[in-house]
């Protein structure tokens, strides 16, 4: 089994993307570095506020197509749930 990651990062307006990847620490390094263009390069989307760790890719990327479902004030709801600060939760990994 692969773990993966099913993650929200935002940037300073609290504009969310939801994503999945197996090194979580490789993809906020791509996001905080716009290494990769489209969306997240755009929008400045850096900061890591949220995220669930899965044990098989399949049950992840179902995980993240239900938290690309939601509206905005479900998935605020849930950062606040567990992150009311809206730390950067991936701070000091590079």
């Amino acid at each position: 089994m692969k773990t993966m990651y099913v993650y929200i990062a935002t940037n300073n307006s609290q504009t969310l993307y939801v994503g999945v990847t197996n090194d979580l620490e490789r993809r906020m390094y791509e996001h905080r570095h716009k290494l990769i263009p489209g969306f997240t390069a755009h929008y400045n989307i850096g900061r890591l506020v949220y995220f669930e760790e899965l044990d098989d890719p399949w049950p992840a990327i179902a995980r993240e197509k239900v938290l690309k479902g939601w509206r905005r004030q479900r998935k605020i709801d849930l950062i606040n749930s567990l992150n009311p600060e809206w730390k950067d939760l991936a701070r000091g990994w590079e």
